[in-house]
């Protein structure tokens, strides 16, 4: 299972209601954020989640809003004497994370370790890749360097333990374990496949478009997802502001094939975001617009 907690769903001026960018994602012992917002260690905080057990955050670009909350998270980080690294990912993310590390008179006692994200293009490129799960960024389109990231759990093979006793005579023990584990065994005397008597269980695949206009990327990486988490700053799309409206993400979204769009990053014109979410439903019906706090699990 993954969840995902929405820290902040405003873009560039915060208001009472909502918080600068920031997602908390949970998948088994992985904690990740994606954006970190001025504000967001207060929004984890509300929100009774431990900071310290955050692995990576991942950076989709360097507008304020998007990563002014690091300055304080990671001194919060050192005076709570965390040890282990912390690793920080995004275009330009050594360059950045440098600076942010060269600002006034401190410290950190652990690691700090910047990694970069292609930022030019339109490959999807693997930015980490461990035992059951990956994310994977893509270029979009914005007013400086940008990326959306993908987070994918693996997909797992289980045995249909029903056809592998109708085929083979094998029953649940410790051969079934094996298979799983090996791909294959011989038993008794034949050789069994987990393609012959396995089921592909797909893993869950969640989508962060960041800040951008639409665009063809966006599709690209969201393909087949169950969630699209996109930028929806206005109501309709505003040439010069390199900002998606609701109708824009719903159109992505359905282009993409994805389950559920989730809506964020609104602008503070917007007291409430129900016509946004109305708007966006006329071209993708499941679709919901986010709000702080807001616990999402797939």
């Amino acid at each position: 299972m993954v969840e995902i907690i929405f820290l902040g769903t405003g873009s560039a001026i915060p208001t009472r209601k909502r918080s600068h960018s920031s997602l908390w994602l949970r998948h088994e012992s992985i904690n990740m954020l994606f954006d970190c917002g001025e504000g967001t260690q207060m929004q984890i905080a509300k929100a009774k989640l431990n900071f310290m057990k955050i692995d990576r955050i991942f950076i989709t670009h360097w507008h304020a809003d998007h990563w002014a909350g690091l300055i304080g998270l990671i001194q919060t980080m050192n005076m709570e004497g965390r040890k282990r690294p912390l690793y920080i990912h995004g275009p330009e993310a050594d360059r950045f994370v440098r600076d942010i590390l060269d600002l006034g008179y401190w410290s950190v006692g652990f690691p700090v370790i910047p990694q970069e994200v292609p930022y030019e293009g339109d490959d999807i490129s693997t930015v980490v890749e461990e035992a059951g799960f990956s994310v994977t960024s893509i270029p979009v389109e914005h007013s400086v360097p940008a990326v959306s990231y993908a987070f994918k759990v693996a997909d797992r093979w289980n045995v249909d333990i029903n056809k592998a006793e109708k085929l083979y005579g094998l029953r649940q023990g410790p051969s079934v374990g094996k298979l799983k584990k090996n791909g294959e065994i011989v038993y008794r005397g034949k050789k069994i496949t987990m393609k012959e008597v396995g089921v592909l269980k797909k893993g869950p695949k969640i989508v962060y478009s960041g800040d951008t206009s639409p665009c063809d990327n966006v599709i690209k990486i969201a393909e087949g997802a169950d969630i699209l988490i996109h930028d929806s700053t206005f109501f309709r799309e505003i040439e010069d502001r390199r900002h998606s409206g609701a109708m824009e993400a719903a159109e992505i979204a359905k282009k993409a094939g994805v389950k559920k769009l989730i809506l964020t990053h609104f602008s503070r014109r917007y007291t409430t975001t129900k016509e946004l979410e109305e708007e966006a439903r006329k071209m993708f019906k499941n679709t919901v617009a986010a709000k702080d706090m807001m616990t999402i699990k797939v």
